[in-house]
């Protein structure tokens, strides 16, 4: 057996079992992956997948015990493949970062100067993503670390720690009539045309929930994943935004105007993510400190051996 194998037969799994598409992923051939999987499978002396005529159709309960394995001899490659670069490079490499775009523009930048600035040697490649893809990049291990307000939580097999809360916030062209409110209610939002986030995007749900409590519906006229799309839509009138307070804290605009929301919506929490049972570089330390002065590296250290939880932060 060898790790070929192990990754034809974890990238089929992930794959909903269309070993076409795993193929495509691993860049070889289908043939060639199926062969690799039935030569696995004939060394162990059992099937991992259960097939139809030459379709796999699900994973047999050996086969569950098989994936996991790989999983763990997946990871622990990897964790090799870190240790050495670390060893042999101490303030080198690259640091690969899974995020959204609230966090990629208004608060990863200076973070990422101050580790440049430590680091000059690492480069920095950030991926922009859904929370749930930001979730599968850090598993899957193309990105070392995560970060997003939604969703990372979810996931077992990752390690998530609070980095820090936020509200939204309500924006307003300035010669509007909410802008000389100093306190926003529901009501007022109601009649109202909205732009906001997407419903899977930077605490979208909490802004549902609060409207469904009170049994309003929204007249929500756009949906957007970026805040400056959002803002750029209200500074052309199509209605009045609800957006992360990050996006409005550098807006040197004058004719927009903004209000905390959090007494409609309450706190959002962003959080950081590392896959369970990872080898982290020193540099990757250093980045989640600057993120916040919660993170420290004892602390992720002692969260990655199941030894912390949120209450402690």
């Amino acid at each position: 057996m060898n790790l070929h194998q192990f990754r034809f037969v974890q990238e089929a799994a992930r794959r909903n079992l269309n070993l076409t598409e795993a193929a495509k992923a691993l860049h070889t051939s289908q043939p060639g992956v199926s062969k690799a999987i039935i030569e696995l499978e004939e060394e162990l002396g059992i099937d991992i997948f259960a097939r139809h005529g030459k379709r796999l159709k699900r994973i047999t309960e050996p086969g569950q015990h098989v994936l996991k394995s790989i999983e763990v001899i997946m990871r622990e490659v990897g964790n090799l493949k870190r240790i050495g670069e670390q060893f042999s490079a101490q303030d080198s490499g690259t640091l690969s970062i899974a995020t959204t775009h609230t966090q990629a523009r208004y608060v990863l930048p200076h973070a990422v100067a101050k580790l440049r600035a430590s680091y000059p040697k690492v480069n920095i490649s950030l991926h922009q993503a859904t929370p749930h893809e930001v979730a599968r990049m850090v598993l899957d291990e193309v990105a070392e670390i995560g970060m997003a307000t939604e969703s990372l939580a979810d996931y077992p097999d990752l390690v998530t720690l609070p980095c820090y809360e936020w509200q939204h916030v309500l924006v307003v062209p300035a010669s509007h009539p909410l802008a000389t409110k100093d306190r926003i209610g529901l009501d007022d939002l109601a009649n109202e045309p909205l732009i906001t986030y997407h419903p899977s995007f930077t605490g979208r749900g909490k802004v549902d929930a609060a409207f469904a409590t009170r049994k309003i519906e929204p007249h929500i006229v756009l949906e957007a994943i970026d805040s400056d799309v959002i803002k750029t839509y209200v500074r052309l009138g199509l209605g009045i935004g609800i957006v992360a307070e990050m996006a409005m804290r550098d807006d040197p605009g004058p004719d927009l105007v903004s209000r905390p929301l959090g007494h409609l919506f309450g706190q959002s929490v962003a959080r950081v993510a590392f896959k369970r049972g990872a080898y982290l570089r020193n540099f990757v330390y250093k980045f989640a400190e600057t993120l916040s002065d919660r993170l420290s590296r004892e602390l992720i250290l002692r969260a990655m051996s199941g030894h912390v939880n949120d209450y402690e932060l």
